[in-house]
């Protein structure tokens, strides 16, 4: 009778586990983004929670943990219960980049991959006065003439030094705080080039795209070759939105499942493509962990390479 009873009572308690993860989510769920309002990325959360919200049933709420370049808020998912209701909502480079080059609380194991919803701009790119329309001329122009670009972090800088290692030419950064400070040395004449996360994609007729610095070509530069065509690497380009490592696979299905219904949304559709210009790219759970792992074999070569 002993054994049957505990018997009974353990199916019990896995068809109430069973239960209870099938009826997620039962209350908010939260979308951590750990950057400033205003941005892009928590623009876009604030737009695609809502579509997220309907897709899931639940109300998904919005909480901004800016610091550490994307490490605090990364840290505090990474530290949250692996339940489904506390996520984050993050370009890669702040999953990936921090642990392998900084002391943080989170390694690249930490999270678990449910989806990316977009793919942020990233290219090298010039005034349209300048006098290299590609990658290839700005090279071999540098071979004979001093250049300098905006050295808006420890990440762009490292992989143009890796673009002037590789090519036995030099490129000196001057230190900007961001695109909004990028923008006025770039078209003042202050620079030569630029790493631009995106932003370059307002000010179509005064600046060109040299290279995208993503792993494919860029959405608005087609024709303009990325450096992984050149070098085999590519900068982090994804948006992601992740969990804490260990969130069972049913949630993280779920999930996955309601990302890419939400991913269609008109408003959420609307301003990615013709406000941000952004692509709307849906990848999967499966898809898009196997991405990270190339992408972090080629952000290991070039931290060798650079340092």
């Amino acid at each position: 009778m002993t054994t049957l009873a505990t018997f009974g009572l353990g199916m019990a308690t896995a068809l109430w586990s069973v239960q209870a993860r099938a009826e997620f989510p039962d209350k908010p769920v939260t979308l951590v983004v750990p950057y400033k309002a205003g941005g892009s990325t928590e623009t876009m959360a604030r737009v695609y929670s809502v579509a997220l919200g309907k897709a899931l049933g639940a109300k998904v709420i919005v909480k901004t943990r800016p610091g550490g370049g994307g490490a605090v808020g990364a840290t505090e998912v990474a530290k949250a219960a692996p339940d489904g209701y506390t996520l984050l909502f993050a370009a890669s480079t702040s999953l990936l980049w921090p642990p392998l080059t900084q002391n943080v609380e989170y390694d690249l194991d930490s999270f678990t991959y449910i989806g990316q919803i977009t793919e942020y701009q990233q290219a090298i790119v010039a005034r349209a006065d300048a006098p290299f329309d590609t990658l290839d001329e700005l090279i071999e122009h540098a071979r004979t003439h001093s250049l300098n670009y905006a050295d808006q972090s420890a990440m762009s800088r490292q992989y143009i030094n890796y673009i002037g290692d590789s090519e036995g030419v030099k490129l000196t950064g001057i230190p900007t705080k961001g695109g909004g400070e990028m923008v006025p040395f770039l078209l003042g004449g202050k620079i030569d080039f630029a790493w631009s996360g995106g932003i370059h994609n307002r000010y179509g007729d005064k600046m060109k795209v040299l290279a995208s610095m993503n792993a494919g070509r860029l959405l608005a530069a087609p024709d303009v070759m990325s450096i992984r065509e050149k070098y085999n690497v590519s900068m982090p380009s994804q948006a992601v939105i992740v969990a804490p490592k260990g969130t069972p696979a049913d949630i993280v299905a779920k999930l996955e499942s309601a990302m890419e219904a939400a991913t269609r949304d008109t408003e959420f559709v609307e301003l990615v493509s013709n406000k941000l210009k952004f692509p709307v790219m849906f990848v999967g759970s499966q898809a898009l962990t196997q991405d990270i792992a190339d992408t972090v074999t080629g952000l290991k070569q070039v931290i060798d390479a650079t340092n």
